[in-house]
């Protein structure tokens, strides 16, 4: 090559245009709240113990992930509700402390915030059954002063504060319901109306002294299933500026098999009932995928045995159905979802909003700053 030519290639270098740079993480500076989730590997038993792992943490933290609310304590089953509960809000305490460098209990607003600078995972303590309170509402201080920062009602089934949403009689909230109700809007406690009969929770909505939320659900109005809530629900729950959130769930779709844009059509339901400030996600699921569907299949079937058993199964639920949706799981699911959004036309600002800032909006208002 002789001096010219290789000034000539020198010259054309400097003139090209710069080679197309990776597109940017769309999620990066956001913060990101998963309003009902977990941390957990499926591809492992359920430990005894709350524990993670080195995957589990390093797909939380690859998911852009900023926040999640945990379902512990009592459920379903033949524990004893209130120690169990207590039990599980010791064991995560003990797991947030043997993982200081990436988790952080979240008590305020404020700590999901520090979450977000510290690049840490905010572990948000929430119940799934209010059956912990026993016959005495001054229960729900103690779990307040434990840090429980979010109180479900009930869960499919009836409790002593009124009808799940497989209850056929939908009984609305009772005496003891509304005491319960009262306690958690003094401890500045989320009341949260997910899995709860329809009445229940227009119940709730309506004497609450703070906003409440339904964190992980769907819209009834695309999927005739009784986890799904009604735009009556939807609707005042917004109006009393509380928070919905959709979920990664079987139940958007009466397959039995939702897809991404089951999820993409639920949302955009709720954001045309609920108005773009109240509505994000509640994927009930975690950020680690099961590595073998075919080989899940088994454990599928016994949980789904074992939930008949128990009688929380609710329709929608067979054994063949997966508890979550199968195009939008694991670390890239909530990247994937920004994109599906602005594929839709919905401006980063409104998907920012529904990753995260809707919660955590609505986390101010209920903990404080």
């Amino acid at each position: 090559m002789n001096r010219r030519d290789l000034l000539a290639l020198s010259a054309a270098a400097l003139t090209a245009p710069a080679a197309a740079a990776a597109p940017a993480d769309p999620i990066a500076r956001m913060i990101v709240v998963n309003a009902l989730g977990g941390l957990i590997d499926p591809n492992l038993e359920e430990p005894k113990r709350a524990a993670v792992t080195p995957r589990i943490l390093k797909d939380a933290h690859a998911s852009g992930m900023t926040a999640v609310n945990c379902t512990i304590g009592y459920v379903a089953g033949p524990q004893e509700p209130f120690q169990q509960s207590v039990a599980d809000v010791g064991q995560y305490d003990a797991m947030i402390r043997a993982n200081p460098k990436d988790l952080i209990k979240v008590l305020t607003a404020a700590d999901i915030v520090r979450a977000k600078a510290e690049k840490k995972i905010g572990v948000i303590y929430g119940f799934q059954n209010a059956a912990m309170m026993g016959d005495d509402p001054a229960r729900v201080d103690i779990f307040a002063d434990l840090g429980v920062r979010i109180v479900q009602l009930t869960y499919n089934l009836r409790n002593q504060l009124g009808d799940g949403s497989i209850v056929p009689e939908g009984r609305g909230l009772t005496d003891f319901g509304y005491k319960v109700v009262e306690r958690l809007n003094g401890n500045r406690v989320m009341v949260d109306l997910s899995h709860s009969g329809r009445q229940i929770c227009l119940d709730a909505a309506r004497a609450s002294k703070q906003p409440i939320s339904i964190n992980h659900t769907g819209c009834r109005a695309l999927t005739d299933l009784p986890r799904n809530k009604t735009d009556e629900e939807l609707r005042l729950v917004a109006e009393k500026g509380g928070f919905v959130g959709i979920y990664f769930m079987p139940f958007l779709n009466l397959s039995g098999h939702a897809r991404a844009v089951d999820v993409v059509a639920h949302i955009e339901h709720a954001l045309n009932v609920c108005g773009e400030d109240h509505v994000g996600i509640g994927t009930d699921g975690g950020t680690t995928p099961i590595d073998d569907l075919e080989l899940y299949k088994d454990a599928l079937r016994k949980e789904h045995e074992d939930r008949k058993a128990k009688g929380i199964a609710a329709p929608g639920e067979r054994a063949d159905t997966h508890p979550f949706v199968d195009d939008l799981r694991g670390p890239d699911q909530f990247r994937k979802l920004y994109r599906l959004l602005a594929e839709r036309g919905h401006r980063p600002a409104r998907i920012e909003k529904i990753l995260g800032g809707n919660f955590v909006r609505y986390a101010r208002d209920i903990w404080g700053a």
